[in-house]
C-alpha cells in the first residue's frame, strides 16, 4: 500500500511539473503569432530554474498529496503555490540576466497553470480516490482520547470505514488477537510504555501499520543520537531547548526580517488605525496585554483592537468564542486576516517574540493549563512567537495537549529551514476560516502525569 501511495503521489508531482511547462508553451501560443526566436530562447534556458521553483513550493503546500484534501483546499494551495512559483521565476529571470522573457508570459502562465492544475488535481482526486474500506482498531484508556480518535478517524477515512476499539488494561492476548483481525491500529499516548511495546512489536509482526500518539517521553527521545558506552548501545539525549548557534541564526533572521516588515507595511498600519479609530474613536487603536515570554519571562504584547474596549472587564480572562459578541465588525476580519497580530513584530524586534515559535499566553491561562498538563511548561525554553508549527498543522479550536504536542515537535526539531516551511505555509492559514474561528474550550479533561515536573 506504500508503495502504490508513493507511485500515486510520483505520477501526481510528475504531471503537475507537465502542466507548468505547457501553461508557459500555452502562454506563448497565445501571446504571439509567431514566437520571438530571443523570448523562446530566453525560456528554454530558464525551464530547469522554473521546474525547480515549481517542484520546491508544490512539495511546500503538500500539492502531491490529495487523499486529506477538499476541493477548497486544492484551490487555495494551488492560488499560493502559484504566485510564489510566478513570483520567483521573474526574479530568477532578473538573476540570471535572461530578461527576454517577456512578463506577460508570465503573468498569462500563471493564470493557464491555476487552471490547469486545480482542474487536473480535482478530476484526479475524483476518478482515481477509492472509499476506504478496511478496519482499525483504537486502543486507549483515557475515554476522552478514544472517543476524539476516533472522531477524527471517521473526518479523514470517511464514514464507512469500520473501528474496534479496546483499552489496554484487557490482557495481552486478547488485543494481540484483536490486532491480527484490524487493518490499521492506533495506540493512544495513555498506553503504559511495556504495554505500547508489545502492542508495536505484534502489529509490526502482523504486517499492520501503526500510528503512535506521543506523549513527552517519544517527544524527548526524537533527535537522539545513537552512541556506545563500552560495548553498550545508548541513546544521547540532548537537552529541551536550542543550541547558542541556533538562537544565533534565529535572533538575526528576526531582527532583519521585522524590520523589514515594520517598514514595508507602515502604510497599512496607519490605514487599520484610521478604520479602528472611525468605528470607535474614543477607544485605542492598539490593545495592550501582558504574555509571559521565554523562561516565563512577562512581557507586553500587541495587537490591533479586534474587540470592544474593556472586553475582559465584566468576565476576567476569558479566550475568545465563536461568534464573540465583543469582536467588533472591523475586528471580525482583521482577526479573520491576522492582520491583528502585525503589530506583534515590534515585539519580534524588541527581542519579546520571535517570527517563528509557540503562541504566548497569559499567565492565567498557562496556570490551567500546567494543572492538566505539567510539561507544558517546555514550551517557555524558545521565545513565543508570531505563528508556529501548531498554528500551520492544527486549528485554533485544536486542543490544548494537541497543541502542545506540536510545539514541543517543534523545539526539539528546531531548524532555520523548518522555520521557512513555516512561514511559508502560513500564507495558507490565513485563508483558511477554521484557523481563525474561537475557542471552545480552555483545555482538556486529561490526566495528569505526577511524574514530571512543573517547574523547569
Amino acid at each position: 500500500m506504500q508503495i502504490v501511495e508513493r507511485r500515486r503521489k510520483a505520477i501526481i508531482l510528475v504531471v503537475d511539473l507537465l502542466l507548468v511547462c505547457a501553461a508557459y508553451i500555452l502562454a506563448f501560443y497565445l501571446r504571439y503569432d509567431e514566437i520571438p526566436q530571443r523570448n523562446w530562447e530566453s525560456f528554454i534556458s530558464l525551464i530547469p530554474w522554473i521546474l525547480l521553483i515549481s517542484l520546491f513550493f508544490l512539495a511546500i503546500y503538500d500539492l502531491y498529496n490529495l487523499s486529506r484534501k477538499g476541493k477548497w483546499d486544492i484551490i487555495r494551495n494551488v492560488l499560493v503555490a502559484s504566485t510564489f512559483m510566478s513570483f520567483l521565476t521573474m526574479s530568477f529571470s532578473f538573476l540570471f540576466r535572461e530578461f527576454a522573457l517577456p512578463r506577460t508570459i508570465v503573468l498569462l502562465a500563471f493564470l493557464i497553470e491555476i487552471f490547469l492544475l486545480i482542474a487536473w488535481k480535482i478530476l484526479f482526486k475524483k476518478f482515481s480516490e477509492q472509499k476506504f474500506e478496511g478496519t482499525v482498531l483504537v486502543i486507549s484508556d483515557d475515554i476522552y482520547e478514544k472517543d476524539k480518535m476516533i472522531e477524527q478517524i471517521k473526518e479523514s477515512l470517511g464514514k464507512t470505514v469500520i473501528i474496534k476499539e479496546i483499552g489496554a488494561q484487557n490482557s495481552t492476548s486478547k488485543v494481540n488477537n484483536l490486532i491480527e483481525t484490524v487493518d490499521y491500529v492506533f495506540v493512544g499516548s495513555s498506553v503504559a510504555g511495556e504495554s505500547r511495546s508489545e502492542y508495536l512489536y505484534h502489529s509490526i509482526k502482523n504486517g499492520k501499520i501503526v500510528f503512535v500518539i506521543p506523549d513527552l517521553y517519544d517527544l524527548m527521545l526524537s533527535k537522539s543520537s545513537i552512541t556506545s558506552v563500552g560495548d553498550t548501545m545508548v541513546m544521547a539525549v540532548k537537552p529541551f531547548g536550542l543550541l547558542w548557534d541556533q538562537l544565533l541564526s534565529k535572533r538575526l533572521y528576526d531582527i532583519i526580517f521585522s524590520a523589514l516588515v515594520l517598514g514595508l507595511l507602515a502604510p497599512l498600519f496607519l490605514i487599520i488605525g484610521i478604520i479602528i479609530k472611525l468605528e470607535d474613536p474614543k477607544a485605542p487603536v492598539f490593545y495592550k496585554q501582558k504574555r509571559l515570554g521565554r523562561d516565563n519571562k512577562e512581557f507586553t504584547i500587541y495587537k490591533f483592537r479586534s474587540m470592544v474596549n474593556g472586553a475582559e472587564k465584566q468576565t476576567g480572562p476569558t479566550l475568545a468564542t465563536e461568534n464573540d459578541p465583543r469582536i467588533t465588525k472591523v475586528g471580525s476580519f482583521i482577526r479573520r486576516t491576522r492582520i491583528d497580530e502585525l503589530p506583534q513584530f515590534w515585539n519580534v524586534l524588541k527581542g519579546d517574540m520571535a517570527v517563528v515559535g509557540p503562541r504566548p499566553e497569559r499567565e492565567f491561562f498557562i496556570n490551567q493549563y500546567m494543572q492538566d498538563h505539567h510539561y507544558y511548561g517546555y514550551r517557555t525554553t524558545v521565545k513565543p512567537g508570531i505563528t508556529g508549527y501548531a498554528q500551520v498543522m492544527g486549528k485554533y479550536t485544536t486542543d490544548v495537549e494537541d497543541k502542545l504536542r506540536f510545539d514541543l515537535y517543534y523545539i526539539r526539531n528546531y531548524s532555520f529551514w523548518l522555520d521557512i516551511v513555516i512561514q511559508l505555509r502560513t500564507v495558507i492559514v490565513l485563508f483558511d476560516k477554521t484557523k481563525a474561528e474561537g475557542g471552545k474550550q480552555v483545555g482538556s479533561p486529561k490526566k495528569v502525569d505526577k511524574n514530571v515536573p512543573m517547574n523547569l
